[in-house]
C-alpha cells in the first residue's frame, strides 16, 4: 500500500465504496460485497469482527430517509419495499461521491456487546478489501445520539434489509484518521 494525500485518499475511498454500492444494488440485489464489511482489529491487532457491514451516509439525509422510511411504511410486503428502495439505491444514489460524509456508520442490536466494546476502546482498526483494492484506517468510534439524522438513515437504510431492526437498535459512528489511512488500488 503507498500513501497519499489524506484528501485524495477520502475522495478515492469513498468514490471507491460508492462504486461497490452501486455494484451491489445495480448487480447483485444489494446484497453486500466484501468491499461493505471491513475487518475490525483493536489498536494492538486483536480482531474484534471479521466483517462489519458499514453504510456510507449522505451528507444530506432528510430525502433518502424520508423515501426509505415511505416505502418500508406504505406496505406489508417488504419484499416490494425492499425492490423498491433497492431500486432507488441503484440509480443515482451512489452517484456523486462528494455528496457522501467520511463517517460510515454500523447498526448493532439493542445491549450489543461487540458494539460496547466498540465504544469502550474509542478508536479501531478498519481493513476494507476487494477486487485487488484495499484500505486501512484507524477510526474513532462513537455512539450516534437518538435523534441524530445519520442514526435515522442507517435505521432505515439497514431496515431495507432486515425488517426486524428495532427503534433501541445501536448506531455507531466510524470516523476515518486519514493521516493514519494507507489504501492501494483504488
Amino acid at each position: 500500500m503507498r500513501q497519499i494525500s489524506n484528501n485524495q485518499l477520502k475522495s478515492q475511498f469513498i468514490g471507491w465504496q460508492c462504486r461497490i454500492r452501486q455494484m451491489s444494488a445495480r448487480d447483485y440485489g444489494g446484497q453486500p460485497m466484501a468491499a461493505m464489511h471491513p475487518r475490525v482489529s483493536s489498536k494492538k491487532g486483536d480482531v474484534i469482527l471479521p466483517a462489519m457491514m458499514i453504510l456510507l451516509v449522505p451528507e444530506d439525509t432528510t430525502p433518502s430517509t424520508a423515501f426509505l422510511r415511505f416505502q418500508l411504511q406504505k406496505t406489508s410486503e417488504h419484499q416490494r419495499a425492499r425492490d423498491a428502495s433497492v431500486k432507488y439505491l441503484a440509480a443515482d444514489f451512489y452517484q456523486l461521491p462528494e455528496l457522501f460524509s467520511d463517517e460510515m456508520t454500523a447498526v448493532f442490536g439493542p445491549g450489543s456487546e461487540t458494539a460496547a466494546r466498540l465504544m469502550k476502546l474509542k478508536e479501531v482498526l478498519l481493513d476494507f478489501d476487494q477486487f485487488s483494492q484495499s484500505c486501512r484506517m484507524f477510526c474513532k468510534v462513537r455512539k450516534l445520539g437518538q435523534s441524530e439524522d445519520a442514526r435515522e438513515f442507517s435505521l432505515w437504510h439497514t431496515r431495507v434489509f432486515n425488517p426486524n431492526v428495532s427503534n433501541e437498535a445501536l448506531v455507531l459512528g466510524f470516523k476515518p484518521d486519514w493521516k493514519s489511512a494507507v489504501g492501494s488500488g483504488l
